[in-house]
Order: C-alpha cells, then sequence, then structure tokens
C-alpha cells in the first residue's frame, strides 16, 4: 500500500507539474496550480505534454439570448467565442461561459453544461450502482446462510453492516432504522467513492467534487428533508410549543426563533463540514508539491532539501487524506442518522414505556 501511495504521488507531479525546458523560466502561479484544480472547469485537463494541453472536451449546453446551444467545450478553448459565446477570463464571471450584452456588459446565460465535477459526479454514481449490482448478484446466485460471502462482496458486506449496524441501526431505533438505510447507505458511499477518486491524481480521478460546496449543499438538505419531512409530532411539538415557561414563547417566540434556527444550523454544519476538510486537504497537498517549483531558484542545495522535505509530508498527506476520505464520510453518515434519530426519539420513548408495560 505505501508503494502504491508513493507511485501515486510521483504520477501526481508529473501530471499537475509537467516537466519540460521553457517551466524553468516561467514564475510558478500557486494560486492558479491551486484554484485550477479546487475549481470547476468545462473541459477535463489531463496534463501537458510539450507545451501543449491534454483536455478532454466536455459537452456545453447553454440557453442565452439566441436560444439553445449544445457543443462540445472544445470550441471555447483559447479565448475563441462560438455562436456570441465565450469563457469570461476575468470580473465576475470569470472561467464561465457568457456573452456579450446589447450594452457591451457580460451576461451569463442559463447554463447546464456538463462540467467537470459533474461528469466526475456521473462517474462517481454509474461505479456506486456498479459496485452494489455486484456485490447483489453473488447473493442471488448463492445461499448467504450457508456460505459467507469473500473477496469483493465480503468487504462490501463489511462495511454496509458496519453503517447499518453501527451507526444507523443505534441513532434511530429498531423500528425505524430501515425506513432511512437506503438513502444514509447511499450517502455514505457516495461521499467515500468520491473522496477516493478525489485523491487519485490520473483520468478519471482528480476531480473535487465533495470538495464543491454546491454539492455539499445537495446532500446536506437531503438530510434536511428527511429529517423534517418524516418527523413526529413530538419533534414539530419541541420547535413551535416548546415545554419551557410561557412567557419565552408567547407573545414573543424567542424559543421558536432559536429553534428555528437550530434546526437551520444542522444541514449548515453538514454542508460546511464535508465541503472545508476535503477541499483543505487537496489545497494542502497541491501546496507541497508546488514548493518543490517555487524553490528552484534559490539554487540547487536550497532546492533539493526541500524536494526531500515536501516528498516526506507529501506522502504522509496523501495517506492521511485516504483516512480522512473515510471519515468524512462516516461522520457526514453518522451526523445525518443522529438527526433522524432525533426527529423520532420521542416515538421511541413512548414505544419503550409500551414494551415494558406488555412485559409487566
Amino acid at each position: 500500500m505505501k508503494r502504491l501511495r508513493i507511485i501515486s504521488f510521483f504520477v501526481l507531479l508529473l501530471l499537475a507539474f509537467p516537466l519540460n525546458a521553457s517551466q524553468e523560466k516561467q514564475e510558478v502561479d500557486v494560486g492558479e496550480i491551486l484554484f485550477g484544480h479546487i475549481g470547476d472547469s468545462y473541459g477535463w485537463h489531463i496534463t501537458e505534454w510539450n507545451g501543449s494541453h491534454i483536455v478532454i472536451p466536455l459537452p456545453c449546453i447553454v440557453h442565452s439570448s439566441t436560444g439553445w446551444h449544445l457543443f462540445m467545450s472544445s470550441k471555447l478553448e483559447h479565448g475563441h467565442e462560438y455562436e456570441g459565446l465565450f469563457i469570461a477570463q476575468e470580473g465576475r464571471y470569470e472561467d464561465k461561459i457568457v456573452e456579450r450584452g446589447a450594452d457591451g456588459q457580460l451576461i451569463r446565460p442559463f447554463d447546464i453544461s456538463i462540467t467537470k465535477n459533474v461528469a466526475s459526479l456521473m462517474f462517481t454514481a454509474i461505479l456506486l450502482i456498479t459496485l452494489v449490482l455486484a456485490a447483489g448478484r453473488w447473493y442471488r446466485k448463492n445461499d448467504a446462510s450457508e456460505k459467507a460471502p469473500g473477496g469483493f462482496t465480503g468487504l462490501m458486506e463489511m462495511m454496509i453492516m458496519m453503517v447499518n449496524d453501527d451507526l444507523i441501526k443505534p441513532s434511530i431505533g429498531e423500528k425505524e432504522y430501515r425506513k432511512y438505510a437506503p438513502y444514509l447507505l447511499t450517502a455514505f458511499f457516495f461521499i467515500f467513492i468520491s473522496n477516493l477518486l478525489g485523491i487519485v491524481p490520473f483520468f478519471p480521478g482528480g476531480a473535487n467534487v465533495t470538495g464543491n460546496i454546491a454539492v455539499t449543499m445537495v446532500l446536506a438538505l437531503f438530510t434536511f428533508a428527511a429529517v423534517n419531512i418524516f418527523a413526529n409530532k413530538h419533534y414539530w411539538k419541541e420547535i413551535l410549543w416548546p415545554d419551557v415557561p410561557v412567557f419565552l414563547k408567547f407573545p414573543i417566540p424567542i424559543m421558536q426563533i432559536i429553534e428555528l434556527f437550530g434546526m437551520i444550523a444542522k444541514p449548515f454544519s453538514l454542508m460546511v463540514r464535508l465541503f472545508a476538510n476535503i477541499m483543505a486537504g487537496h489545497a494542502m497537498i497541491l501546496g507541497l508539491v508546488s514548493v518543490i517549483f517555487v524553490t528552484v531558484k534559490l539554487g540547487p542545495v536550497i532546492n533539493g532539501s526541500m524536494t526531500g522535505i515536501t516528498m516526506l509530508f507529501g506522502v504522509f498527506m496523501d495517506c492521511l487524506e485516504l483516512l480522512v476520505a473515510f471519515i468524512q464520510a462516516y461522520v457526514f453518515t453518522m451526523l445525518s442518522a443522529v438527526f433522524i434519530g432525533l426527529s423520532r426519539q420521542e416515538e421511541h420513548h413512548e414505544h419503550a414505556v409500551e414494551d415494558e408495560k406488555n412485559k409487566l
């Protein structure tokens, strides 16, 4: 495993910073390197070879003032304009498809293009479906009560049972967890696979999917919907009419406002935690790699020593990101399960009281 991570790190160096004769003469723009990876793009950049960028073009789907447009992103490369559309190089809409209005101002059209992050998201979804169907195929052909699965299927069963039995069931409860297990398991594996692909330095990896706040916002909104749409009456009672002195909730709804802020804060914390941790991890690794090329002009001694130190820290950070990839998926799923369980908590208590009465 260590050898694999070291090889991957060297590949990252070669892909992110291609070595050529003109490289040493140019200033290394660390900000461009960092934001170029963290940000989204209309094409999937693979590498640079002999001064030429190797990019996989992606479909651009735009509705402008002249109607719908469908074309490949290669039409807009190198500042070219196509059907009145081009990519802004600076300003408010930098790196976005725009058109120029009658007054000369840039206008952002309705844009549903398949960008790099969208393409990676689709690839992750297809990969996840394939893995689940591949594991399910074994159970269709074998009797799990007589034969234990091994290999890939055994690994999938171990991870599914770990998340289901250690997270979902204790947090939501024996009688309710089955309703929410499909969503929570899907969220866990989607985040985990996306995080792993983000570490892989070559195509189809390297995209910053879970480090994009739009993606984490949608995931958090799904949890928000699961909590509030399917919550029981006791949950809403604690929000709209909590058990506190009357003067704290009427005529000025102080507690209701606090509870509503708490309701919004839960998905917000899920969104920011996942986004910030993944984005910071990618930025730290690329920042460390950039040190090698920033110190070139300081001489071979300083550059050589900094290269060795940077490589050691880079390998360490890359290995750490493997752990972070799992932890962030685990934490998101755990907190989502806890929030859902809290929306059903009183109901669980009533069922427990009823069970005790039945036993007596």
